[in-house]
């Protein structure tokens, strides 16, 4: 009987370390994030211990127990901190087109600002002196209607070359002809202010063409077409807008002297 009950006595008693041993792990500390697991892991550990081992080996699962839990409440520092927003945002979308356009080649750059000129300089002119002039807002019209008909043929210097990335194929070249026959038919108009209309379209169109529809160019040139569309655009509308501006004041001047 002694050599039967020497074995049971010592496996009841020494049997919780090592059960406890076997759930310290990450399911003990997933455990610790409620007080209901805990009272379920303490009901486990004493199905596991024997009535004989209360005593010491009771007193030993609850010390662990508590600084397991310690061990667990009282080091915040090892969760996981969340990226601060600078570090997970890359750079916007002003800052690459800014370093999409440092990387241009300089001719082409300068070129391009420079052919803005005339666009600006037409209704900022006829907002300094404050008076229409048919004439300047023609000949911008008529400049559009050129730089359109220089961006489609663009694109046939573009892909004719053996080693180009875009082939002459009916989508590069019959989509570049659109454009100076929507230039040529700004002109025809007797009313210059849908001949601007036209024009703020078709540099929509050729814009969509080069960026979403044809994507072939470099990545500094796209940036600079998107550049010189906007200020291209801008400058017939506000064209556009002092036109009627200084019409209705013709008129109201009219009216008034009529009186």
């Amino acid at each position: 009987d002694k050599a039967i009950m020497f074995p049971l006595i010592r496996r009841c008693c020494f049997h919780a370390p090592f059960k406890l041993q076997k759930v310290t792990g990450p399911r003990l500390l997933l455990y610790g994030k409620n007080e209901t697991t805990w009272s379920s892991l303490g009901l486990q550990l004493q199905r596991g211990v024997c009535p004989l081992s209360r005593s010491p080996s009771h007193n030993l699962v609850s010390v662990y127990a508590i600084k397991l839990q310690a061990f667990h409440t009282s080091l915040p520092f090892l969760k996981k901190k969340k990226p601060r927003d600078s570090e997970t945002r890359g750079p916007g979308v002003l800052q690459r087109s800014m370093t999409a356009l440092k990387d241009s080649p300089k001719p082409a750059l300068y070129l391009s600002l420079a052919g803005l000129v005339p666009f600006v300089s037409v209704p900022l002119a006829m907002a300094i002196q404050g008076t229409y002039y048919p004439e300047l807002v023609f000949a911008q019209v008529m400049y559009g209607a050129v730089t359109v008909s220089f961006l489609g043929g663009m694109r046939w210097g573009f892909a004719l070359p053996e080693n180009s990335p875009a082939k002459p194929d009916w989508m590069n070249l019959a989509n570049s002809t659109v454009l100076p026959l929507f230039a040529w038919q700004a002109l025809l108009y007797k009313d210059i202010t849908n001949g601007a209309v036209l024009l703020v379209l078709t540099l929509g169109i050729a814009l969509h063409y080069d960026v979403a529809l044809l994507p072939t160019y470099p990545k500094w040139f796209t940036v600079l077409r998107v550049v010189g569309t906007v200020i291209m655009t801008l400058s017939l509308l506000a064209t556009l807008l002092l036109k009627m501006i200084f019409e209705e004041q013709l008129n109201n001047s009219r009216d008034t002297m009529q009186i």
